[in-house]
């Protein structure tokens, strides 16, 4: 026989047992629910942009393809305390995943063409063609090329191709690494200035992005780069690129260029002079005659002189003008004037 008082304390037990256990069930009910409806509602939300962003990938040939675009990495201080801006320029061979960066202070034409060229030397070659965004330096609008743009890359025989309006991810390769280029470089790093900022993007290319393992290739880039099918970099001369424009100049017998300033002789103070910059020259001409030539400024705000001009002005500066003669004043009266006699005088005297 058990004791009423187990009794008591097992019926007790079993009732709280089967409220704890009916209490377990309802919260494991209510969450299922609840993760149900969270789930389902979860979906409704999120089924048209998930939608929207289905995209097809689409792998390329070797030496098919490479894509190129700009992206904004802050800014700097340069030596006068001047707030600069810096950009990437990014281009990554669509086959290997090669990648190429140069940092730079302008996205403006002449510098994209100027890092095309130095991506070229890099990559040892170019492919058959490149995708860009819809960039004014590429494309003036929907029907139209910007024609230097494309003299240049006629010159190597490249085709130029665009992404389809509101369809950036058409070029995803080069998306992502200026993502990767944020997140694996710039991310947590110090810079002393842009050329310590150059000096370590060189030894990430070479140490880091072009050495790993691709998640997409699963290889190298700097191994898929041997099974590019470029167009050799040697196979066409070097494109010579000008960037000319008009300048007059100033009363110091200097012209200004991108924040710099060039000398010329000094008797062509006050005319107006065409100014080709180069990549390896400023060439300033007065109609057909070339007055001045030198290489570019080192950094903007210089001042590049040259010797012979420098002396020339000085000469000019020391000559002394001829006084004019002082002025004189010859009085003439139109009037006779009449003449008195002495001896009226006299007789006045008297």
């Amino acid at each position: 026989m058990i004791p009423s008082s187990l009794t008591s304390n097992v019926a007790t037990r079993s009732t709280r047992s089967a409220a704890c256990a009916c209490s377990t069930r309802l919260k494991r009910w209510a969450t299922r629910a609840a993760s149900t409806w969270c789930a389902a509602s979860s979906a409704r939300s999120t089924l048209m942009p998930a939608r929207a962003k289905m995209t097809v990938r689409f792998e390329t040939p070797p030496g098919e393809q490479a894509q190129a675009d700009w992206a904004s990495c802050g800014h700097e201080m340069d030596e006068t305390g001047r707030r600069r801006a810096v950009y990437a320029f990014v281009m990554v061979l669509s086959y290997s995943r090669y990648l190429y960066v140069e940092f730079t202070h302008s996205t403006s034409l002449p510098e994209l063409i100027r890092c095309h060229q130095r991506a070229f030397e890099f990559f040892g070659g170019w492919p058959r063609s490149i995708l860009y965004d819809n960039m004014k330096q590429v494309r003036l609008s929907q029907s139209e090329w910007n024609p230097l743009f494309s003299d240049f890359l006629n010159h190597h025989a490249v085709m130029p191709k665009t992404h389809r309006v509101r369809r950036p991810r058409t070029k995803g390769k080069v998306e992502r690494m200026v993502h990767y280029l944020k997140d694996n470089f710039l991310n947590g790093r110090s810079f002393a200035d842009v050329s310590d900022l150059r000096a370590q993007g060189r030894r990430w290319l070479s140490q880091t992005a072009n050495s790993r393992v691709h998640a997409t290739t699963g290889r190298r880039p700097c191994d898929l780069l041997a099974e590019e099918k470029l167009t050799a970099f040697s196979s066409a001369p070097a494109y010579q690129f000008a960037a000319v424009s008009e300048r007059r100049v100033d009363a110091e017998s200097f012209v200004r260029l991108e924040r710099s300033r060039y000398c010329v002789p000094p008797q062509y103070v006050g005319s107006r002079v065409i100014v080709e910059r180069g990549e390896q020259r400023v060439v300033v001409r007065s109609g057909d005659l070339v007055i001045a030539e030198q290489a570019p400024a080192p950094r903007p705000g210089a001042c590049m002189t040259q010797k012979e001009h420098v002396e020339a002005l000085w000469r000019l500066s020391l000559q002394r003008t001829i006084a004019p003669p002082a002025p004189s004043w010859h009085i003439g009266f139109r009037e006779p004037v009449a003449v008195t006699p002495l001896a009226a005088y006299e007789e006045v005297a008297r």
